[in-house]
């Protein structure tokens, strides 16, 4: 008799092995993660860039068990981080923030990305960039804050993607 599969819908004596190969490849995958995190903020304080906590976010967004998966993932973020940071920092330079502005501008970044056939997730995170440069209380000009927060995720992005390859993780880890 096999044993049920868990929440999630593995069972901890899957396919890849016992329990215990299972827990292994976890806690390297934990610790991979860990350890590019802190690197991530780190690295963005030493720069002083002024919302440091954005670069271990995206470190742990993007980090995954193999180089291929982390660079498809850091792709699109990159890009789409990169387009709406863009937007972001124009709608909130040039325009008051009114719903219809910021509705307008999602809009705009949606045939953007259909034009350029990215992905959908690029789509996501340019606007939750957008959102973010051009919704967030400003203390400092709009083409500022997008500069920054374009730097805080590519910091967070490389970080990642130079761990996954120094530290390639296990397949069986990589749920979610």
């Amino acid at each position: 008799m096999t044993p049920a599969p868990n929440a999630g819908g593995s069972s901890l004596h899957s396919a890849h092995g016992t329990k215990g190969s299972l827990w292994t490849a976890w806690v390297e995958h934990a610790a991979r993660t860990a350890i590019a995190a802190g690197v991530s903020l780190g690295c963005a304080r030493l720069m002083r860039l002024p919302e440091a906590y954005w670069a271990p976010i995206s470190t742990i967004v993007v980090m995954q068990s193999t180089l291929g998966a982390a660079w498809e993932v850091s792709k699109n973020r990159i890009i789409g981080t990169a387009l709406g940071a863009a937007a972001g920092g124009l709608l909130a330079s040039y325009v008051a923030p009114r719903v219809w502005a910021f509705a307008g501008a999602i809009l705009v970044l949606g045939l953007v990305c259909a034009l350029l056939r990215l992905d959908r997730s690029a789509y996501r995170f340019a606007g939750i960039t957008l959102a973010i440069v051009a919704l967030v209380e400003r203390t400092s000009r709009p083409y500022l804050i997008a500069a920054h927060r374009f730097a805080e995720v590519s910091l967070g992005i490389a970080v990642a993607l130079v761990l996954t390859a120094v530290w390639p993780g296990r397949e069986e880890g990589s749920r979610g």
